[in-house]
């Protein structure tokens, strides 16, 4: 493919891919017992079918040498290899890397996620410099060396991988599934799937969610999403910790039923904003294949390209459970498998709960969020198919900016906690935690800097809002004191420190199995 997006026929991506295969020696077993650990870390192509899929795969099992395996499914496309019909590699979750990375492939790592998660008519190779910081060529230079293909190559894959979802999964016009995946045209989009699927869309939806000739339905008919992840899942925990916080009007959280609501607003440059909700129901706790399953309002389809990769983060879907359990060890491990780390679909709404929770309770939070809303709060559109009790968006930096401190404190706060809200929301579009650019510890040290934010504070927002797994709340009197009770004595803050490095490089899943330990055995303070 060419850097201007144009697919191009050659030997040359293949080339290029084979220099990134991996060992069949360690992965040829892991396929064979279809192991769940490595689904979405690496991808198999079948040199005798020319089709790739996922470790987990329940077909007839290739022959070693027919086999071809690849770190991402950009590479296996790359090498001309086709998805997988039955396991469907466009459902896998994606690998996440946080740690022992060097510069150069931060830079590749921060550069994908954005492309993931940019609506399709911001993303250039241009607007991607733009965003990190550096030359055209530079970001051209380091994300292939690390990624093994171009920037826009891996773009047009992500945007065929979700075509096909789309196709696969909803009723959705294919002229919509198009635009919605990022394609400017019917006809790009029907050459650039033919060249990489070797079928038409049309082709690939008979006997799946519309019959070829039959009527298209529209969004609000479709059947449900899909989003796949590694096992286990511990829903129901996740489900307590986000019903505790829940606000109405924005959320509604049923843990019986393994359910969730809530209100969306997507942001779009020189565009109005999205408003609608988002409902998903998780698989029941020990499910062999846990799934989340996702329902949106019609006036969302067209931001599903957005919005998908923030669902995945809100919910930590890409995460590896026994990676996690291995770093905690023995002392938290075997309880915490499972255990996900519950990010915010919101980052600026995030960052306002995390203020309005300082030195107070988790109920109280929660009373002057739902007054907040009650007051600045956006009313959605009505529909009949809404979630129940799901009614507003939340209010946008703009809204807060422009409020007054006596219209916050009059919500039940003190007026330097309502005036660190107008200045949070005020400073927010130049924040780099705002848009999730720098390093961990340059958002923690622009957050901290704030009027009325502390380093706990920061820290609380970089864990939920950045999705940071490696974060430890500083001065959490609750995660002093179960420490504490676990080395049997008082720890000063230099041991405290060394007692949470034990958990490395995933110590926000540390604070959450430590947080939910001591919901079973009333503690003086707080948490979030």
């Amino acid at each position: 493919m060419s850097e201007n997006g144009q697919i191009r026929r050659g030997p040359a991506p293949i080339i290029l891919a084979m220099d990134f295969l991996l060992d069949p020696d360690h992965c040829y077993p892991a396929l064979l017992a279809r192991d769940a650990r490595f689904d979405g870390q690496w991808f198999v192509g079948v040199t005798s079918t020319g089709v790739y899929c996922r470790p987990i795969c329940r077909v007839r099992t290739p022959r070693r040498e027919n086999c071809r395996f690849f770190p991402s499914a950009t590479l296996a496309e790359a090498a001309r290899f086709r998805p997988c019909l039955k396991c469907r590699p466009e459902l896998a979750p994606a690998a996440r890397p946080w740690s022992t990375m060097d510069a150069a492939e931060v830079l590749a790592r921060e550069a994908a996620r954005w492309l993931d998660e940019c609506a399709p008519e911001e993303a250039s190779l241009p607007a991607l410099a733009a965003r990190l910081g550096v030359s055209e060529r530079h970001v051209r230079r380091v994300f292939t060396a690390v990624h093994g293909v171009a920037p826009l190559q891996y773009l047009q894959t992500r945007r065929l991988l979700l075509a096909k979802q789309l196709l696969t999964d909803t009723r959705l016009p294919i002229a919509e599934v198009a635009l919605a995946a990022g394609f400017s045209s019917l006809r790009r989009f029907n050459a650039a799937f033919q060249e990489h699927y070797r079928l038409s869309p049309t082709a690939l939806r008979k006997g799946g969610a519309e019959a070829e000739g039959a009527r298209p339905e529209r969004p609000a008919e479709t059947t449900e999403l899909r989003l796949d992840l590694r096992p286990p899942l511990l829903g129901t925990e996740l489900l307590r910790f986000l019903a505790a916080r829940a606000v109405p009007g924005v959320e509604q959280v049923d843990v019986a039923g393994l359910s969730l609501a809530r209100s969306v607003r997507l942001t779009r440059a020189g565009q109005p904003d999205l408003l609608g909700w988002v409902a998903l129901r998780l698989s029941p706790d020990g499910a062999e294949r846990p799934q989340v399953r996702v329902s949106l309002s019609p006036s969302l389809w067209p931001a599903i390209a957005t919005l998908m990769p923030r669902l995945r983060r809100w919910l930590d879907l890409d995460a590896d459970p026994q990676a996690i359990a291995a770093a905690l060890g023995e002392t938290l491990g075997p309880a915490a498998e499972g255990l996900r780390l519950p990010g915010s679909l919101d980052r600026f709404e995030l960052a306002i709960r995390a203020v309005l929770g300082q030195q107070v309770t988790v109920a109280a939070a929660r009373t002057l969020a739902t007054r907040l809303i009650a007051r600045f709060g956006e009313p959605l559109p009505e529909a009949a198919d809404a979630p129940p009790g799901v009614t507003h968006a939340f209010p946008t930096p703009a809204t807060l900016a422009a409020a007054t401190v006596d219209e916050i404190a009059t919500l039940g706060m003190p007026g330097r906690r309502a005036q660190a809200l107008i200045d949070l929301a005020r400073h927010w579009p130049t924040l780099a935690f705002a848009q999730g650019r720098g390093t961990v510890e340059d958002a923690i040290a622009e957050l901290a800097a704030l009027p009325g934010l502390g380093p706990w504070t920061a820290h609380y927002m970089l864990m939920r809002g950045w999705s940071w797994p490696d974060a430890f709340l500083p001065g959490d009197v609750v995660l002093k004191q179960c420490l504490e009770q676990r080395a049997g004595q008082p720890l000063r803050p230099r041991e405290l420190v060394a007692a949470a490095e034990h958990f490395a490089p995933y110590r926000s899943y540390a604070v959450l199995q430590l947080w939910r330990e001591a919901a079973l055995k009333p503690r003086k303070g707080t948490t979030p």
